[in-house]
C-alpha cells in the first residue's frame, strides 16, 4: 500500500514518519553514493522527511573500506587506478568490500532510531529480514545469520553494516548478483602468491550469488528487493530533493573524494 508524504520542511509526527520514501535503483560513483547516504541522514534527522529506502549500484566499480580501516593496508591503490575503480571510506564499520558495477545491488535504510529496534542485533534482524523476503520473492531460501550476514545454501550472499548518529540509523548492505573473485583479490591487499585457483575456490565455497540460483536479470532482483523492502509498509516511490542532491555533491567534493577522509587512518 502506498501513501504520500509531505517534504514541506515542517516537522512530522512519529505516525507520519512511518510513511516511507522509497527511491528506486540508480547508479552513482562511490563518492556520491556515500554522500547521498549522509545527505539523506541529515534530511531525515531534520524531521523534514520520513524514513527512506534507497537502492543503487556503483558506476564505476568501487572498493569501500570500513570507517576504522586503513586504506593503504586494505587496497592496492595502483591496481585500482589501472582498473578505473573508485576507492571510498564508508561512515559504517566492517571490512573492505569490492562493489562490482554489474555484480550487486546495494541498499540503504535511513530511519529515526525511535522507529527502529534499540538493539543492534534486533535492528539488523529487522532490516535483514527484508532481504530474506526479497530473496524469497525469487524462490531463494535464505536466513539471517547474526550479526549482519544473510546466508543462502549455507553460503554468504549479503553483508550489511550500520551506524547510528544524531538520532538516525543508517544501515546499508549488498546483495550479490554476480561475483568476480579474481578481480576482488587483485584490488584488495592479498599477497599475490595467495591469489591461486585453490584460494578462489575456497572463497566460492563460502560466498554465493543470485545467479547460482537461476537465470535472473538485475531487473528481476531489483523488483524482488523493491517488493521485499516495502511489504507491509505505507510508502511512496520518491526521489532525492534538490536540497539533498546539492548537499550530496558538496559532501562528495569536500569529504568523500578527499585524501583527508580516505587516508585518515
Amino acid at each position: 500500500m502506498t501513501s504520500s508524504f509531505n517534504p514541506s520542511g515542517k516537522s512530522q509526527s512519529r505516525d507520519d514518519l512511518m510513511n516511507w520514501r522509497v527511491i528506486p535503483l540508480s547508479s552513482n560513483n562511490a563518492f556520491m553514493n556515500m554522500a547521498i547516504d549522509e545527505a539523506v541522514c541529515e534530511a531525515v534527522a531534520s524531521g523534514k522527511f520520513p524514513p527512506t529506502i534507497r537502492f543503487y549500484t556503483w558506476l564505476p566499480s568501487a572498493v569501500s573500506i570500513g570507517y576504522f580501516q586503513s586504506l593503504n593496508d586494505e587496497v592496492d591503490v595502483n591496481v585500482a587506478k589501472e582498473l578505473g575503480v573508485d576507492i571510498v571510506r564508508r561512515r559504517t564499520g566492517g571490512g573492505a568490500v569490492y562493489h562490482d558495477s554489474k555484480g550487486e545491488i546495494t541498499y540503504s535504510v535511513v530511519a529515526p532510531e525511535s522507529v527502529m529496534p534499540k538493539g543492534i542485533r534486533e535492528s539488523y534482524q529487522l532490516v535483514c529480514g527484508w532481504i530474506t523476503g526479497s530473496l524469497k520473492n525469487l524462490g531463494i531460501v535464505s536466513e539471517f545469520r547474526p550479526i549482519n550476514d544473510i546466508i543462502a545454501g549455507d553460503k554468504k550472499i549479503s553483508g550489511n553494516a550500520q551506524t547510528r548518529r544524531n538520532g538516525v540509523l543508517l544501515q546499508h548492505g549488498t546483495l550479490l548478483y554476480d561475483l568476480d573473485v579474481r578481480t576482488m583479490f587483485t584490488l584488495l591487499k592479498v599477497p599475490k602468491e595467495k591469489i591461486s585457483d585453490k584460494m578462489i575456490q575456497s572463497v566460492e565455497e563460502r560466498v554465493t550469488k543470485v545467479l547460482n540460483f537461476g537465470s535472473f536479470s538485475m531487473q528481476d532482483v531489483s523488483d524482488a528487493m523493491m517488493k521485499g523492502f516495502t511489504r507491509d509498509k505505507e510508502y511512496e516511490i520518491g526521489s532525492l530533493t534538490d536540497e539533498e542532491i546539492n548537499r550530496a555533491k558538496e559532501l562528495a567534493e569536500n569529504r568523500y573524494k578527499t585524501d583527508e577522509w580516505n587516508y585518515r587512518r
